[in-house]
């Protein structure tokens, strides 16, 4: 985590360099030249979205931050990308989209393998070796990475996130946590940005059964706790608690490279329109006071 704060002057000024600008980068296998042609990588695919940059820069050594986004249950990464308001929230700000494709699960739907037991794909590898790959084709800069994801992709960020720590710069769930039961303790502290609905009846703030009781969704706020202690908060008392709009906001700052801000908004079981700037101004705030 030393190493992600000591670039954060650097990738501030490059956020701010690439906004706004005309892109034509490198595709070498031919895929992310238009949105719904996977990028394909040993363990499965992914879909890219870029924002514009001007076509001399192209090539030049500058790099770009990313938001890696998993999808739901059922979904996949080209129907992600189809999200207008999300995809065109984080270009706009100079982030490029990464959108992986979960595997179906046992012929059914696609989904994310998270949960500890289950037989499948190494979707920590997996998900590694996508950042690794899009870094390396589109000039993004693979330390400045988020990820994120909603519903099942939101528990599949809460597991690897637990698993490895230092997998990404920030990890930013929606209506997603643990199942039960849920880690005894997580491999370090990382930065948390969780969104969840008052409303969701998918993914209910209390858990509940799946299966016919054979899965159980944790509680989100015991998930909550789980990363309270993991990254050593002294307090279980956020040490801000504030309303813009009709979102409720609380945060811990728990030292560096470990804070936790948790969003409470009255809607159901989606990816709120506001989330792309909210997300990308916590991600960034502390990165512009730096240094």
């Amino acid at each position: 985590m030393a190493g992600l704060r000591g670039r954060a002057a650097a990738l501030s000024l490059a956020v701010l360099a690439v906004a706004g600008l005309g892109w034509a980068g490198r595709a070498e296998a031919g895929c992310g030249l238009d949105m719904t042609e996977a990028c394909e990588v040993p363990q499965g695919s992914y879909h890219i979205a870029l924002p514009s940059r001007a076509e001399e820069t192209s090539g030049a050594g500058e790099t770009m931050p990313a938001v890696v986004f998993l999808h739901g249950y059922g979904g996949s990464g080209a129907g992600s990308l189809k999200n207008r308001r999300l995809v065109d929230g984080l270009t706009a700000r100079g982030y490029a989209v990464i959108a992986p494709d979960a595997l179906p699960r046992r012929d059914g739907p696609r989904s994310w393998n998270f949960f500890p037991g289950w037989e499948g794909r190494d979707e920590v590898a997996f998900l590694q070796g996508v950042a690794e790959d899009a870094a390396s084709r589109f000039d993004l800069d693979r330390k400045a990475m988020i990820l994120a994801g909603f519903s099942a992709g939101g528990f599949m960020v809460n597991y690897l996130a637990c698993a490895a720590p230092d997998a990404f710069a920030g990890y930013a769930p929606i209506a997603g946590g643990f199942w039960r039961p849920q880690p005894a303790g997580c491999a370090g502290e990382i930065r948390l940005f969780h969104s969840h609905g008052w409303a969701d009846s998918v993914v209910p703030l209390e858990g509940r059964f799946l299966g016919g009781g054979r899965f159980q969704q944790g509680d989100i706020f015991a998930g909550l706790e789980l990363w309270r202690d993991t990254n050593h908060c002294e307090e279980y008392a956020p040490d801000r608690r504030w309303q813009q709009g009709d979102v409720l906001r609380r945060r811990w700052d728990c030292g560096p490279g470990a804070d936790i801000e948790f969003l409470l908004f009255p809607e159901g079981h989606r990816v709120p329109d506001w989330w792309p700037g909210t997300v990308l101004d916590w991600f960034e705030t502390p990165l512009r006071g730096a240094g």
